[in-house]
């Protein structure tokens, strides 16, 4: 009896093991843009991917399913989303239709597949169970801004080209300061022109005349 139920504890324990151990390991590595995805069974394969593009990171961490979508559709940046995965808030893995970005960062952060690997990885997810899914990101886009940078900053020549001469900012200085100089002179005239408007009429020779001053001197 003691035999009997020693050889159905150790199947009970080799059934429970293996169910344990069932699972998919999902490894994302974005430096190289491929995700890589095993089985318990043996299933092994390797996708190339679009993590997060410029400005918008993928998340590096290791992280459960928390949800399955077979069809849906992002409100937020507007594209379909054919079998989600999601693993963080709204970060998913996902099919996408520019499959010719696939090798490149080209996404808002999620990260995309094939449409055909992604309903693959859904399949795989969906029979394993979300609590036997492992899924990590590792690693960093290159960091393109240098290349960015230089490719549209402008040429030397092109500056100087564009930039104007000493004497041309020499002669707009001169011209500049002739212009001040006349309104200087304008605004003067004008003032004198109506404090002269604004005297007695009276002639030279007649008594009591005084010659007019401004500021202080002449009639008050």
């Amino acid at each position: 009896m003691r035999r009997v139920l020693g050889i159905l504890a150790v199947l009970f324990l080799s059934a429970f093991a293996g169910t344990a151990h069932a699972g998919v390991d999902v490894r994302v590595d974005i430096v190289a843009q491929r995700m890589t995805v095993t089985t318990t069974d043996g299933e092994v394969y390797d996708w190339k991917i679009s993590s997060g593009r410029k400005g918008f990171r993928s998340p590096n961490g290791v992280y459960r399913p928390t949800r399955l979508e077979k069809n849906w559709y992002s409100r937020k940046y507007g594209g379909a989303m054919p079998h989600s995965v999601f693993f963080r808030g709204g970060y998913a893995i996902h099919g996408t239709t520019a499959v010719g970005a696939l090798g490149r960062p080209a996404s808002h952060g999620c990260i995309r597949l094939h449409p055909a690997n992604a309903a693959k990885l859904f399949a795989l997810v969906k029979k394993y169970g979300s609590s036997q899914t492992r899924i990590a990101l590792n690693g960093a886009a290159p960091d393109n801004l240098s290349r960015f940078a230089k490719a549209s900053s402008p040429t030397k020549a092109k500056l100087a080209k564009a930039s104007p001469s000493k004497h041309k900012i020499a002669k707009a200085k001169q011209r500049s300061h002739a212009i001040s100089v006349a309104q200087r002179r304008g605004g003067n005239w004008e003032a004198a022109r109506g404090q002269i408007l604004l005297r007695p009429a009276l002639p030279a020779g007649a008594y009591g005349y005084q010659p007019y001053y401004p500021s202080g001197y002449g009639w008050r």
